[in-house]
C-alpha cells in the first residue's frame, strides 16, 4: 500500500497481482491456519466439511499456482519453502490428483491444476471482497475505485487534490490489477470498464468514447522530426502495448481504420502496461497510441504533443460501473458523478465546469 502526502494524506494505491487482487484487497496479509473442525456450523447450508480442502492448502496453492514458483508463494505468505511443498502435497493427497509438475528449479500446473487454480483464485477473491464489505459495516466508509493502473496514474492522480478540496469528508481507495476484476455487490465499489455499456450485472455510466492519436514527446520531434503522412508514421519507431488481458486496439487496428496496411513485425519498442507506453513516448522513446482521456493530462502540460492529425473514434465507451444488485451509497455516487464531470483539468476546484450525466444504460 503507498501512502500518498497531502492533498491526498487519506488517499490509498492498491496495486494487485496477477489474477488474484485479494490477497492485498484491505492492504494487509491474508493469514488462514486455523481448522474449521473447531466451529461449530450447522443448518440446511452447511457444507460436509470433508468435501472442503483445507484454507491454508488452498490460500498456498493459489499463491504458488499464480507464482508458478514455490519460493515466491513462501516469500509472499511469509514462510518457509518447505512449508509451502508440505501444503501442495497435502492438498494433492486430499485431491487424488497432482497439481503441479516439479521441474527443475520451477513447476507448472497439470492440466487439472490449471482447473483448479481458476475456480480457486476466484474462490478467494469473493471470499475476500464479502469480508471487505463486511469489514465496512463497522470501519470508517470509504469509496474503492477501481481502473487500470494507466487511468489510476494519468487521470485520476492529476485530479484528486480538486476531490479533496470539494469532499474532504469523503476518503478514495484506487484499486488497480492488470485485468478487469469482479464488481460484487458493494454500495461503496466503483469500477471504470471499457465497453459498449450493456453488462448485464453492472449499471453503466459513460465517461466517455474511445478515441485513438499517435503522440510523441517534444525531445522525439526536436530530434526526428513529425511524420509527413500515415506511410511515413508506419516507418518511425512506434511503442507497442502488448495487453495480455484487457482487449486493446493495436496499431495494425488504427492504421486498417485508415486503409493503410501496416505488418507488425515485432520492430519497436513493446510493453504490456500502457502507463509503460505513456511513460515511454514522454522519455522520447517513440511515438504510440494515445487514449485521448489518458493522455489529455500530458498533452495539457505539453510532455506529450499529437505526432500527426488523425483521429480513431472506435466506437467503443469507458463507463464507470456499478454491481445492478445494489444502490451506490451517498459516498460512492458523489465520486461517481464527480469522475463523470471531471473530464478537463481545471486550473484550481473553483474554476471546475461540470456536467453529469445521471441516467444509467
Amino acid at each position: 500500500m503507498l501512502e500518498l502526502s497531502a492533498p491526498l494524506a487519506r488517499t490509498c494505491f492498491y496495486v494487485f497481482p496477477f489474477s488474484f487482487p485479494s490477497i492485498s484487497l484491505i492492504g494487509k496479509n491474508i493469514w488462514v491456519n486455523r481448522n474449521y473442525s473447531d466451529v461449530g456450523i450447522s443448518g440446511s447450508y452447511a457444507m460436509p466439511r470433508l468435501s472442503i480442502p483445507s484454507p491454508t492448502g488452498l490460500i498456498t496453492f493459489e499463491a504458488a499456482g499464480r507464482h508458478l514458483s514455490f519460493t515466491k508463494a513462501a516469500e509472499e505468505l511469509r514462510v518457509s519453502q518447505a512449508a509451502v511443498s508440505s501444503a501442495i502435497k497435502c492438498l494433492e493427497g486430499d485431491l487424488g490428483v497432482h497439481l503441479f509438475v516439479r521441474q527443475h528449479k520451477r513447476v507448472a500446473l497439470t492440466e487439472a491444476g490449471q482447473r483448479f487454480y481458476s475456480d480457486v483464485a476466484m474462490g478467494l477473491g469473493h471470499i475476500a471482497r464479502s469480508a471487505e464489505a463486511v469489514r465496512r459495516t463497522t470501519e470508517d466508509k470509504h469509496v474503492v475505485l477501481s481502473s487500470s493502473t494507466a487511468f489510476a496514474s494519468h487521470w485520476l492522480i492529476p485530479r484528486l487534490p480538486i476531490f479533496r478540496a470539494q469532499h474532504p469528508e469523503i476518503e478514495i481507495r484506487i484499486q488497480t490489477a492488470d485485468r478487469d476484476t469482479d464488481l460484487g455487490p458493494d454500495p461503496y465499489l466503483i469500477g471504470i470498464r471499457r465497453g459498449l455499456g450493456d453488462w448485464p450485472n453492472y449499471r453503466a455510466f459513460r465517461f466517455g468514447g474511445e478515441n485513438l492519436i499517435p503522440v510523441c514527446s517534444p525531445t522525439y520531434l526536436t530530434q526526428c522530426g513529425l511524420p509527413r503522412d500515415l506511410l511515413d508514421l508506419t516507418r518511425r519507431t512506434l511503442i507497442h502495448l502488448d495487453e495480455p488481458h484487457r482487449p486493446r486496439p493495436a496499431w495494425k487496428e488504427w492504421f486498417a481504420h485508415f486503409g493503410v496496411e501496416f505488418e507488425d513485425g515485432g520492430e519497436g519498442l513493446r510493453l504490456n502496461d500502457y502507463s509503460l507506453v505513456v511513460q515511454a513516448a514522454i522519455a522520447g522513446q517513440g511515438i504510440a497510441l494515445g487514449w485521448t482521456h489518458i493522455i489529455d493530462y500530458p498533452l495539457s502540460e505539453g510532455l506529450l504533443v499529437p505526432a500527426l492529425a488523425a483521429n480513431w473514434e472506435t466506437g467503443y465507451a469507458f463507463f464507470v460501473v456499478s454491481n445492478r444488485s445494489v444502490d451506490l451509497a451517498s459516498e460512492a455516487k458523489a465520486v461517481k458523478d464527480w469522475v463523470l464531470c471531471a473530464r478537463v483539468i481545471p486550473s484550481s476546484p473553483e474554476s471546475a465546469l461540470y456536467s453529469i450525466q445521471d441516467e444509467p444504460i
